[in-house]
């Protein structure tokens, strides 16, 4: 199961390219606010060559900052894009996306009846509570995505390897220290291992926010485009030396990412299933995963 990658159907392409300004597509040109124009190869985004395992769950580009838009904006590409999702061919599944200027909790309730497996927000957003208690009701997760990088791109790799990796950071630790004491029963799986922001637990608890040892069963991590370096140290802060009572998390094991038999023990039982396997497979260098 691949919980991270993103396909753009042909409603979508058709709402973006309606569009007079950012976020928007000249053709197969993308336009963003912070980004350089990027050409998209539209074999990027095609069903039938996508690898999707036994399911894949695709999900709104975040980094292209539609959330965060005017409703009035915001909505025509999130329908566009809920609208393309759900036509998606057998082995796909489908993060649902909301406004978050003016949040609807009503509208995200009747979005996710439609067969989404949950809510995707992006790390730039602070979560309205209402959003979550419609998730926390519907025993239904929250996948947190990088949002729109801001200010200027030195390279083309920036946004993917310093805004993003900054936002999933910050997010990981506002989540353990506001989100979780208002929502203890939601479930999050945050993008690309959480920007590493759990190998930063010596730094938390030398300034008093935490013990070591001290894991939430409910919050996952997913490898996105992480190699066996990172996913190694991760393991080894959130699994080897941590053992969590009852822990019978919702998803699937991620595959054995060759650590060695410590790591493999880590991942399937002695905390098992919080490392969730994710490609961030889609178009945009990274400008969504």
């Amino acid at each position: 199961m691949d919980v991270h990658q993103h396909l753009w159907t042909p409603s979508f392409v058709d709402a973006l390219r309606e569009r007079a300004r950012p976020p928007r597509l000249d053709g197969w040109t993308l336009l963003l606010d912070g980004e350089p124009p990027y050409q998209v190869d539209p074999a990027d985004h095609d069903p039938a060559t996508r690898d999707t395992g036994d399911l894949a769950l695709v999900s709104l580009s975040s980094p292209l900052g539609i959330e965060s838009l005017p409703p009035e904006e915001a909505w025509p590409l999130i329908d566009a894009y809920h609208e393309g999702a759900l036509k998606l061919p057998e082995g796909f599944g489908a993060w649902a996306a909301t406004c978050v200027s003016e949040p609807d909790p009503d509208r995200l309730a009747g979005d996710l009846a439609r067969g989404f497996a949950g809510l995707q927000l992006p790390a730039t957003a602070v979560p309205d509570d209402r959003l979550l208690e419609v998730l926390t009701a519907l025993d239904l997760p929250l996948f947190v995505h990088p949002g729109p990088a801001a200010g200027p791109s030195p390279t083309p790799w920036w946004p993917a390897v310093v805004p993003y990796v900054q936002q999933m950071h910050a997010t990981w630790h506002y989540f353990h220290a506001v989100v979780r004491p208002r929502h203890p029963r939601l479930r999050v799986c945050f993008a690309l291992l959480a920007g590493l922001a759990p190998l930063h637990s010596e730094r938390l608890i030398a300034r008093g926010g935490g013990t070591r040892g001290r894991v939430d069963p409910d919050f996952f991590v997913e490898t996105s485009s992480y190699g066996p370096r990172a996913i190694d140290a991760i393991v080894r802060e959130l699994g080897i030396d941590v053992v969590v009572n009852g822990s019978d998390a919702p998803y699937a094991t991620a595959p054995d990412p060759g650590l060695g038999p410590a790591a493999a023990h880590a991942i399937r039982v002695a905390n098992p299933r919080r490392l969730l396997y994710g490609t961030g497979k889609e178009n945009e260098r990274e400008t969504a995963s």
